[in-house]
C-alpha cells in the first residue's frame, strides 16, 4: 500500500502510532509531501526541571518529518531515519497548550529524502524546528 494510504488509515483509527498515543500527539493532516501533527503536552511529559522533556518535542518533530516523507513512499518500498536534527528555540511547558508540527519534504530522490518541520503553539509562536534525512529502500 502507498505510504500516504497507510497514514490515512492510521488517521481513521487512533490518529497515531503507539508512541504517539503514549506521548499524546496524533497526525491530523497528510497531503503529498506534507504531514501535520498536533499534541497537548502536560506535566506528565516533564523532565526534572519542570519543563516538557526535549524527547517529547523531538518525537513530535521526528513523526512529522518522517511521515511527510512517507506520503511519497510507493508500495514495496520503505524508509528509515539516517539523521535527525532538532533546534530547541524556547521551552515547552504544561501551560503551552496545543502544539502543531508541520513537516514538509525538501528533497525526495530514489534512495534518500530530506524534510523540515516546525513546532509552533496555537498562536504560531515557534518552539522548535528540525530536519531529517531518510534512506529509502526495497522491502524484502
Amino acid at each position: 500500500m502507498p505510504g500516504i494510504d497507510r497514514l490515512r488509515e492510521m488517521m481513521a483509527g487512533p490518529g497515531a502510532a503507539p508512541l504517539g498515543v503514549l506521548l499524546g500527539f496524533r497526525c491530523i493532516e497528510v497531503a503529498d509531501g506534507v504531514a501535520v501533527f498536533e499534541g497537548v503536552p502536560d506535566e506528565q511529559h516533564n523532565n526534572p526541571q519542570g519543563i516538557v522533556h526535549g524527547g517529547w518535542t523531538a518525537s513530535v518533530l521526528d513523526s512529522a518529518l518522517g511521515c511527510a516523507i512517507e506520503t511519497r513512499i510507493p508500495p514495496g518500498r520503505s524508509y528509515g531515519t539516517v539523521e535527525l536534527k532538532v533546534n530547541y528555540v524556547r521551552p515547552v511547558t504544561g501551560q503551552t497548550g496545543r502544539m502543531i508540527c508541520r513537516g514538509e519534504i525538501v528533497h525526495f530522490g530514489r534512495r534518500m529524502a530530506t524534510s523540515e518541520a516546525r513546532l509552533v503553539d496555537a498562536a504560531g509562536k515557534l518552539y522548535a524546528h528540525g530536519s531529517c534525512t531518510c534512506m529509502i529502500y526495497e522491502v524484502e
